[in-house]
């Protein structure tokens, strides 16, 4: 997906050769003519990655309409264009929340180096942004990324169950992002900040489940050499997620039952039970109420959880959340591997957009990351994405190696077609006679060309009859191609 650049300045001339600098380069560019059009433009809801905006212009001034932008919590980078360049200028731009400026007219490549480093400088916020909020157990629906009709029923449904403590069900397949769904719904309400525990219920090794999740005392079993809490305890007063939940044994579905119901558990070898204030948000890609069928799940624990359920979408099913989730990952991938790829490249977006992705969001996270690694362009091309494209790699670029300095002697037995001058240096660092020289010369010309006795000449730039003739004066007659120097002299004459 092409990043947006919107353009402010009043000089429509301006506008034009800046718009042909960025298409060049693969950027989308939308136009201002003024701060305030350009606010306008933002507050639209328009995509826009980075403004160039202009200093001077009438009537509201750039420096005045980025500290509106700042205010109303536009945040995106913002690129000063002056005329005049004075320090004063650069640095009240600077201070108001510019990420650089530069002198009219600039070159091609300072403003598309400025808006690339611009980029790069945003992801590197959205990352830090994002990986703050995963700590402190504040993400939010806002965080997540799609607008699909499927997405936003997930975020409308999210967002009010969030607002008390109903237990949520989250279903859906293996990799459509249960878990960010978990934590977005975690942020969204009034427990933000606190404790955000995440249990993979299939990865625990049986024996080991009631330790893990509800502790145990110091001695109360081989090997308990220490007092351990459980996870519900490290939740306490915050949020317990059950990933996987299908895959707790049964015995452990009757304690976690009581848990539920009591608000207390009891660790491994405790006298008594303790008091625990957690909000429940488990998931499964199975269907529980067939295993409640079959007898696999217990079916009190089952409507115990399954209070509000949402379903998380596949990604087949909001297909056109692909580009943005792509857009994103990008920016991820930029950051941790120290890249600078701009975007996918449109081809690139509608081969992906169009693909089943079996494995989901995290498939599709994967391949990028992949492609990201690989990539050596500004855009991710098709041939990046093997496995989904069925499009390899071009081949290298082939430069030949820089030719070796002319030797005054051809090497021993080498092969016609290579380029070894003729020797005309003998032995003792003498010259050769130029009838050697000669000879060589028509014996390799005869050689490269396979004896076609008019290209030799041409080559050797002489007419027919007269190579025929020094032919036989240097005893070359039995490499010649196409009948006797007779004939061929006849035949000229």
């Amino acid at each position: 997906m092409a990043k947006t650049v919107l353009v402010v300045d009043d000089d429509p001339t301006q506008r034009r050769l800046i718009q042909a600098v960025l298409e060049r380069d693969g950027f989308a560019v939308a136009h201002a003519q003024s701060g305030d059009e350009a606010i306008q433009h933002l507050t639209s809801g328009a995509s826009v990655d980075v403004v160039l905006l202009d200093l001077v212009m009438p009537g509201i001034s750039g420096q005045d309409t980025l500290k509106e932008m700042r205010a109303r919590g536009f945040n995106l980078p913002v690129i000063v264009l002056t005329a005049t360049g004075g320090i004063d200028t650069v640095v009240s731009a600077m201070q108001a929340g510019a990420s650089d400026f530069f002198v009219k007219p600039a070159s091609p490549e300072r403003i598309t180096v400025s808006i690339r480093n611009a980029l790069s400088m945003g992801s590197l916020k959205s990352e830090v942004e994002r990986l703050k909020k995963h700590s402190t157990g504040r993400t939010t629906f806002n965080d997540l990324i799609g607008d699909s009709p499927a997405m936003t029923m997930v975020k409308r449904l999210g967002e009010r169950a969030a607002k008390s403590s109903i237990p949520i069900l989250i279903t859906g397949e293996s990799g459509v992002g249960k878990e960010v769904i978990a934590r977005a719904v975690h942020g969204s309400s009034e427990r933000a900040g606190k404790p955000f525990v995440a249990v993979n219920c299939g990865a625990i090794p049986e024996n080991l489940v009631e330790s893990i999740l509800f502790g145990h005392e110091k001695g109360s079993f081989t090997g308990a050499t220490d007092k351990h809490l459980g996870k519900f305890q490290e939740a306490n007063g915050g949020t317990l997620f059950l990933d996987e939940v299908g895959e707790l044994p049964l015995d452990m579905q009757v304690k976690l039952l009581r848990a539920l119901q009591e608000s207390e558990i009891d660790p491994i070898g405790s006298k008594r039970s303790i008091k625990v204030d957690v909000r429940i948000v488990s998931a499964t890609n199975r269907d529980l109420s067939n295993a409640v069928g079959e007898g696999r799940f217990r079916e009190d624990l089952y409507y115990r959880l399954n209070v509000f359920p949402i379903e998380a979408p596949s990604l087949r099913e909001r297909r056109e959340d692909v580009p943005a989730l792509v857009d994103c990952f990008v920016r991820r991938f930029n950051v941790e591997e120290g890249k600078s790829v701009v975007a996918a490249a449109p081809e690139t977006l509608a081969f992906l957009t169009a693909y089943d992705w079996p494995g989901n969001v995290r498939q599709l996270e994967n391949a990028v990351y992949r492609a990201i690694v690989l990539a050596d362009a500004p855009y991710l091309q098709p041939h990046d994405f093997p496995a989904i494209s069925g499009v390899a790699a071009p081949p290298p670029e082939y430069t030949p190696a820089p030719m070796p300095a002319p030797a005054m002697a051809a090497a021993p037995g080498a092969a016609p077609g290579q380029d070894q001058p003729v020797r005309v240096l003998d032995g003792r660092g003498h010259l050769r006679t130029l009838e050697e020289v000669e000879h060589d010369m028509i014996r390799l010309a005869i050689e490269v060309y396979a004896g076609h006795m008019s290209e030799v000449a041409r080559r050797l730039g002489i007419g027919r009859s007269t190579l025929y003739r020094k032919v036989r004066e240097q005893g070359l007659e039995q490499l010649v191609k196409g009948g006797a120097p007779e004939e061929a002299d006849a035949e000229a004459a």
